[in-house]
Formats: C-alpha cells, structure tokens, sequence
C-alpha cells in the first residue's frame, strides 16, 4: 500500500516523526498520486498497523524525597566571575536499547569545561562519584571552590559528600526541584543531546560510551560558546583575561524571596 510505504519510508529517516508532521510531509507525494487522506484516517491507518509512535516513558533522574541531609544555596546572589569558583552537576539520560543509561556531568559553571563525567547503567550514587573523582583528578583546588547540585539522593549520599568534604569544597544544592535553579548543567546536558545527537538511540552501551566519550571531547575543545566570548570551553578555562560577556554574569536569586510573576526573571537559562 503506497501510504504505508512512505510512511515507513520517512520512519526509516526520522525514526520519532508522529502522526501530525507524517501527515504534512506526505501530501505531496499523495497529491502527486491522486490520493487524498485526512490526518484523523491517517492516524487510523497506522492504528490499524501498529505504527503509531509510542511514547517513550522518560525516567525521573532526581529523587529528593529522602531523608538525606539536604544543604543550603551558597550561591544566592552570588556572581561567578572566574574559572574554579563553581561546579555544577546534574544527572541526564541516554536510550540504550529498550533501557536507559545515566550521565553523570560536573561542569565549571565559569569556563562551562565538563571537569568530570561517567556514563553508568543504573541511577545510583556510583556513577556521581566516579564523574567526581575525574573532576577532582585534574588536581584544580588551589582556592574555595564551591559544588552546586540538586538534591538528588546521589549528591546527598553520605559517600559523595564525604569526598567533597574531604577534598575542601563547600556543599551547595538548589533550594527545591526546579530545573531552572540549575540552569548552567541543564543547558549543558541540552547541548550534548542536541548538538551532539546523544539524544538518539544507541543499540548498545559500549557504542553510547564512544558516543559520549567523543561528545564531550568535542565540546570541550571545538565548540566555541557564547558565553564565553565563543572561545571553547578549554580555551576560556585556561585563560588569564576576563571573558567577554554578552551579559551579566549567571547569579542565584533566591526563589522563595521572589513573588510568582517575578519568578521567570530567575528563570534565566544563558546562552551558551
């Protein structure tokens, strides 16, 4: 049949295209055919044929209903103005064959160099302190340097914090479970799933391990960001010069002295 040929034509291209951009990418080869097909039969037709998309349930990376110790925001107002200053973590997701994988990411929030990272196939502390140790394996503590989280039971574990305690690096975490209060790692996960194409699916671990490995590398060394006066994160943390910047430096209001309407001012996510 002519229509699910192209349908599985353009599912062989762009694997997640649902029923709405299906319909707008065929009409015309349909036109072209004398065929017409309305989007509610044509949602009936890949009903009828199993081809309608599934959704795919996304895992929760954050848990913080635990009873843990939870730290305060030390970065309430509190402008970060050079390398080494801040590093920020968080947890993204990977599909990996009918599963999940789990990135653990620390990144200075300055420079946005990715310090440390660990691909890990189950969501537990292991992979947030393996990602620590390479940070801390770079050897950069030489003034106060502040961890910022969110407060997922991985950060709060006694064994990721007892490493932070012992390296001398203060504990920071966001002061509920929005994203937005830890918008520098947020973006830097968006852009490794969308600049990098870590968001498609790998077949397996191994091959989203290379995957992540060259990513990263990549990222830290060939993409010039915005924020950094587009030099690439490498070469802005290893610089000695203020870096130009498009705007204010990222500062941490607290959320719960702002009123609702004003909330989205703090909602800032930087370009980077």
């Amino acid at each position: 049949m002519l229509v699910l040929d192209l349908v599985l034509a353009l599912r062989r291209e762009i694997p997640g295209l649902d029923t709405r951009k299906l319909h707008v990418l065929l009409q015309q080869p349909l036109a072209e055919s004398g065929i017409k097909l309305g989007r509610d039969k044509l949602h009936q037709l890949l009903q009828a044929h199993d081809l309608l998309r599934q959704p795919r349930q996304m895992p929760r990376t954050t848990n913080s209903a635990h009873s843990l110790r939870k730290y305060p925001n030390l970065l309430v107002d509190r402008p970060i103005t050079a390398p080494r200053q801040v590093w920020v973590s968080d947890i993204t997701y990977l599909c990996i064959g009918l599963g999940f994988g789990y990135l653990s990411l620390i990144t200075d929030a300055y420079s946005k160099l990715i310090m440390g990272y660990c691909l890990h196939p189950l969501l537990t502390t292991e992979g947030a302190v393996k990602a620590l140790d390479m940070a801390l394996g770079h050897g950069e503590i030489d003034q106060e340097l502040i961890h910022y989280s969110d407060r997922g039971s991985q950060y709060c574990s006694f064994h990721y914090s007892q490493k932070l305690r012992q390296a001398g690096i203060a504990i920071s975490m966001t002061e509920d479970d929005d994203p937005y209060e830890n918008a520098i790692a947020e973006r830097v996960n968006g852009i490794l799933k969308i600049d990098f194409r870590l968001n498609r699916a790998f077949r397996t671990f191994e091959e989203a391990q290379r995957a992540v490995e060259a990513s990263i590398t990549n990222y830290n060394h060939l993409r010039p960001h915005m924020s950094c006066g587009y030099s690439t994160p490498a070469a802005a943390h290893a610089s000695t010069q203020p870096l130009q910047q498009l705007w204010k430096p990222k500062v941490y209001p607290s959320r719960k002295a702002l009123l609702p309407e004003k909330r989205a001012v703090a909602n800032y996510i930087p370009l980077l």
